[in-house]
């Protein structure tokens, strides 16, 4: 609910990392979510064991969140909703479905295959397809950052 919008410098990385069709559609999404997909890069980043497919697939991995125009508040109902097994909304189930909605999304934008993999496992079980390190770094990725382990943390691109 408070995330801030991507710094100039921010934005500047996520397009060297991204190829223009992924970028466009990165930007579509909530501040709150690009946010969230920048910290997890930068997580893959400082794992040591990044490579250019495993930021794109951190960067990418909830891109059809922005389907659902859900905000925080719409986002924990439809949590809940779907922990109690509630009837949920149209925009409810697209919420859920994110991680399929995406894995086509990103797949018709010319993906790599470990960002489509991911964007459709990632609140499930590793697929054979994807590297058990590789997937612990995603993983721990896609928790939301300590605050102290982001103070003074920045990075701009692997190419640095």
């Amino acid at each position: 609910m408070t995330a801030r919008a991507l710094t100039s410098s921010e934005r500047e990385a996520v397009s060297n990392w991204l190829k223009p069709g992924l970028a466009e559609a990165f930007f579509a999404q909530s501040e709150a979510d690009q946010r969230h997909g920048y910290h997890a890069a930068l997580s893959v980043v400082a794992s040591g064991v990044s490579t250019d497919e495993v930021i794109v697939a951190a960067l990418v991995h909830d891109i059809a969140k922005r389907h659902a125009r859900l905000g925080a508040v719409g986002r924990s109902v439809a949590s809940v909703c779907i922990l109690l097994g509630l009837p949920l909304t149209e925009r409810m189930r697209m919420y859920r479905d994110h991680g399929i909605i995406g894995a086509r999304e990103l797949g018709a934008l010319g993906a790599p295959s470990l960002a489509i993999d991911f964007a459709l496992h990632h609140h499930r079980t590793r697929p054979p397809t994807i590297e058990p390190s590789t997937w612990e770094t995603l993983v721990e990725a896609d928790q939301p950052p300590k605050p102290s382990a982001m103070l003074g943390r920045r990075i701009t691109s692997t190419a640095e």
